[in-house]
This record gives C-alpha cells, sequence and structure tokens, in this order.
C-alpha cells in the first residue's frame, strides 16, 4: 500500500511537468485529467506487479511508460500532434528503464531484443511515412522507435500484437469521431502500455 502511493505521488508529480512541456510547444491538455489518467495508469501497473503479474525489475519500464504516454496521447487527440518535447526524451528514459529491466534480471537479450525491436518499428513506421505521409504523421514516426525498444523488449509478439491492436483502435476512434484526421498516436501508445502490462516474454 506504501508503495502505491509513492507511484501514485511520483506519477502524479510528472503531470505539472510534461503539461508546462506540453504548453510551451503550444500543446497544453488538461492538468486534472492527465493527473487523474496517469494515476489510474499508476495504479494498474502496481497491482499487476504486487499481484506476481511479472518480476519487480520490469515495473521501471510501464511505470514510466504511463507518465509519458497520458500527456502524449492526450496532446494528439486534441492537437492532432505528438510534440517532439515528449517524443525525444522518451528515447533515454525507454532505454534507461529497459538497460535497468536488463541489469536488474532481464539479461542482455532483452536489451539486445529491444533495440533490434526500435530499429524494425521505427522503420517501418518511417517506411509508412515515406510513401504515404498522409496516412501517418512524423510524430508518429519518432514516437514509434522508443515504443518498439518497450514491445521489443515485452517479448517479439508484441510488435505485432501492438501493430494489430493500434490499427484496429485507430479505425474504430475514426468510425466514432467522424473527422477527417484521426490521431493514431493515442492507440498506439495504448497497445503499448497493454503490452508492457501483460509482457510476453519476461
Amino acid at each position: 500500500m506504501i508503495f502505491l502511493l509513492l507511484l501514485l505521488l511520483v506519477a502524479a508529480a510528472t503531470v505539472p511537468a510534461a503539461a508546462w512541456a506540453l504548453r510551451r510547444a503550444s500543446a497544453p491538455i488538461p492538468s486534472a485529467l492527465a493527473a487523474g489518467l496517469t494515476a489510474l495508469g499508476a495504479t494498474a501497473v502496481t497491482v499487476r506487479w504486487l499481484t506476481g503479474g511479472w518480476p519487480g525489475w520490469w515495473l521501471p519500464v510501464p511505470a514510466l511508460l504511463t507518465v509519458v504516454a497520458v500527456p502524449l496521447a492526450l496532446a494528439d487527440l486534441r492537437h492532432l500532434r505528438l510534440p517532439d518535447v515528449l517524443t525525444l526524451p522518451a528515447y533515454p528514459l525507454f532505454g534507461a528503464a529497459i538497460g535497468a529491466a536488463a541489469l536488474g534480471g532481464g539479461g542482455p537479450s532483452l536489451a539486445l531484443r529491444a533495440l533490434a525491436a526500435a530499429l524494425l518499428f521505427g522503420g517501418a513506421h518511417a517506411a509508412v511515412h515515406h510513401f504515404a505521409p498522409a496516412s501517418l504523421g512524423a510524430g508518429d514516426v519518432k514516437l514509434s522507435g522508443s515504443l518498439g525498444a518497450i514491445l521489443g523488449a515485452a517479448g517479439w509478439p508484441a510488435l505485432l500484437l501492438a501493430t494489430c491492436s493500434a490499427a484496429l483502435l485507430t479505425l474504430a476512434m475514426a468510425a466514432v469521431r467522424r473527422r477527417e484526421r484521426v490521431p493514431h498516436g493515442p492507440a498506439l501508445l495504448a497497445a503499448a502500455w497493454l503490452c508492457a502490462l501483460f509482457p510476453l516474454a519476461l
């Protein structure tokens, strides 16, 4: 219980910094909503760990993904943008979390899998953006590399699972919102978060 409260406090403390950075990038988000969703995500991560869903050394990965994913998803939903102020720092942040997981018990294979998956996932999204730029934004490409690392660390099947589920979520959003442009980032972030919460190869 104490650990849950501590994680909630740490997660909530990141929201003002993320909101400030997004406001400076002309992509403001509702801070109260961001804090609430981040707290819910952190609770789910903690409960999953406490109930033996995965070893403790994996905890930094979904926890850090939660605090990055929520403000990014909200920014993309509101402004159809994934600002560099959060997509680019995600690379060293997720890299550090994956490195800690590898050193903590995941082993070198986890880190190597993450690196290979980051290149593969990021490269695939870059190729789609190059050949069909209207279907995938540059922000999605920048985000995909760091998310690919997390998906690779969670297991090779997670790449395919996240790709398919993100596409389905985006299609569902398009059917509901009925807008000319529908962001793909929130679906990609949600799919990656679920794969990190339920990893397939730890």
